[in-house]
């Protein structure tokens, strides 16, 4: 097995924010730290609303050469430039959105817990997938991802790899040997300064 780098990070808004005073933050957190990719989780009913969110939040991350994918949203991931989209259903719609956005564009799945749903998605020609949580969290049921699929995805496949959810220093210096990215951002957004809170959760990364 070779080394493994050290894992990059992935950065994950807030799924509402204001489109106005929220890049002042998200800059100094993308000058802080380095960040491999901005995903936004956007919610929301209101196209306009997450359209302001998401462009706002490009126009700062493509500033700084990060790029950046949109939850779920292929047509605002087309119509706002973004790199790609980030699909919470598995496998499910890779396939149609790697037909939509075409062969350049980033196209992550969310595969939980279960690693079948992570290889099918890669097979599907997914760029990653991202499992979790692999800390508590008090969301879903409870069940959380094991260094052990880690391990075997390391070792086994090739697709890159995303550990998120409930992270901890304890847990990022844990499983830092054996994914390729951390998913980060509840973690760090409700502390007063989320630059100084995110570089404190990945301190073990040197």
């Amino acid at each position: 097995m070779a080394e493994i780098e050290r894992p990059q990070i992935t950065l994950i808004t807030p799924p509402t924010f204001d489109w106005e005073t929220f890049p002042d933050t998200l800059s100094r957190v993308l000058d802080t730290v380095e960040i491999a990719c901005l995903r936004l989780p956007l919610a929301g009913s209101d196209e306009h609303d997450l359209a302001r969110m998401a462009d706002a939040a490009r126009q700062v991350s493509h500033a700084r050469d990060v790029a950046v994918v949109i939850e779920t949203h292929l047509g605002l991931a087309q119509r706002l430039g973004l790199d790609g989209v980030h699909l919470v259903d598995g496998s499910r719609s890779v396939r149609a959105a790697r037909k939509e956005l075409g062969a350049d564009a980033i196209v992550g799945a969310y595969c939980g817990t279960t690693r079948h749903e992570g290889i099918t998605a890669g097979e599907a020609g997914a760029d990653y997938a991202a499992f979790g949580p692999i800390g508590a969290t008090g969301l879903g049921d409870g069940q959380l991802v094991g260094r052990d699929l880690f391990e075997w995805w390391s070792e086994m496949i090739e697709v890159p790899i995303i550990a998120e959810g409930g992270l901890t220093v304890e847990l990022v210096e844990a499983f830092a040997p054996v994914t390729d990215f951390f998913g980060i951002g509840a973690e760090i957004w409700r502390e007063e300064d989320p630059a100084a809170a995110l570089k404190r959760l990945i301190a073990p990364l040197g």
